[in-house]
């Protein structure tokens, strides 16, 4: 693996980098208090094209490469979480499945206003009941005369689920098991259709995070992704890989953003006469931060690389996934212990970026899921 960034890459990132620290950073701790939604972010995400990067030239995007993808994540991620996690459901998750498996049509029906953000997309995967096993979902898709469908079912903790034009719902067309889940492409302002916000939540407090609700939606036979019944967990899976990379990207940055912070607070703040950053426990916090970082980075590039080869990179998703959350959340404990009784309160960010890191550990496969995937990869043996 090339570690060296081509002069392309290394555009893109100073140039998110700096449109970052301009745009994100600043408004990022009153919109956590505030559970505010970052809309000065995203309408920038849609000026620069940032929102459709990854999309292919021949649909108005950027076309960019898989690590020009994680470099943007992780950006974002050092800014607010809040914001990488828009495009991150939107591109890696709903965008990159429909570029991976919708038919012709459905491309050209949905990835040019992708590209330019005018459409958002999510993710409806999780049920109330039902998150770490998703092939036993409940949402159904009864099939008409017409070779429509209908559609019920609840998601939960639904990224963008309250402003994205497009869900990718996962519904059950028939049988038991992954084989009877099926993947469709649902407009969000169709009849029976409704997001509920959810509020109250521990981090990602300016996130959208939704409920949808879908009461006998009806949608025509063009609404099945790729045209094909018994593939949803399939798409589902593949989908995940992309969004566990953006989650090792995401998480990255967060715990970048964490060291910095301890890096120039314990430099500028005094005790016993020097600055804290010269007494060796506090060195230990950063060392041991600064370490981690560049491990959660190596992993997630990996995966980018990977995937730029065309190979398999599914289990170097689930390492780069749960070893970034985990060191993220360390992170961000390091840095609330490095700034003291400051760290536990809202005029610095350090207890924003352990709330936020906090959750990452849960979605897109837990902590438990990731080892689980990751033993049986190396032993053959499956633990379900």
């Amino acid at each position: 693996m090339d570690l060296t960034l081509s002069p392309e890459q290394d555009a893109v990132r100073k140039a998110v980098k700096e449109w970052v620290d301009d745009v994100v950073v600043p408004p990022s701790l009153q919109n956590d208090r505030e559970e505010r939604f970052p809309q000065e972010a995203l309408d920038g995400l849609r000026e620069t094209g940032f929102i459709g990067m990854t999309i292919s030239e021949e649909y108005g995007g950027g076309g960019a490469d898989p690590l020009s993808y994680v470099l943007l994540i992780e950006e974002l991620g050092r800014g607010d979480a809040n914001v990488r996690s828009i495009v991150s459901v939107h591109l890696g998750l709903c965008a990159g499945s429909i570029d991976r498996w919708g038919t012709p049509e459905q491309k050209q029906q949905w990835l040019p206003q992708m590209a330019t953000g005018e459409v958002l997309g999510c993710f409806g995967l999780t049920e109330p009941d039902f998150g770490s096993n998703p092939a036993d979902l409940q949402s159904t898709a009864v099939k008409q005369a017409d070779g429509g469908y209908v559609l019920n079912g609840t998601k939960i903790f639904i990224t963008n689920g309250n402003i994205a034009g497009v869900t990718l719902f996962m519904a059950r067309t028939g049988g038991s098991g992954a084989r009877g889940v099926s993947a469709f492409l649902v407009p969000n302002d169709s009849p029976g259709f409704e997001s509920r916000k959810i509020k109250g939540k521990l981090g990602l407090r300016s996130c959208d995070t939704a409920e949808l609700i879908l009461r006998d939606v009806k949608v025509g036979p063009e609404a099945l992704l790729g045209g094909e019944e018994g593939k949803g967990i399939r798409v589902a899976l593949t989908a995940l890989n992309d969004g566990r990379m953006s989650l090792g990207a995401s998480c990255t940055g967060l715990a970048q953003a964490a060291l910095d912070s301890m890096v120039s607070y314990t430099k500028d703040r005094h005790q016993f006469g020097k600055p804290i950053a010269g007494h060796q426990l506090v060195q230990e916090l950063i060392a041991d931060t600064a370490v981690e970082v560049d491990c959660a980075r190596l992993l997630t590039w990996r995966v980018a690389d990977l995937k730029t080869r065309g190979e398999d990179y599914s289990l170097a998703a689930s390492k780069a996934k749960y070893y970034a959350s985990e060191a993220s959340v360390r992170a961000a404990n390091n840095c609330v212990q490095a700034h003291g009784g400051y760290g536990y309160i809202d005029e610095y960010p350090a207890g924003k970026y352990l709330r936020d890191a906090r959750v990452t550990t849960l979605y897109e496969g837990t902590s438990q899921i990731q080892k689980l995937i990751i033993g049986r990869a190396l032993t053959g043996i499956s633990a379900f």
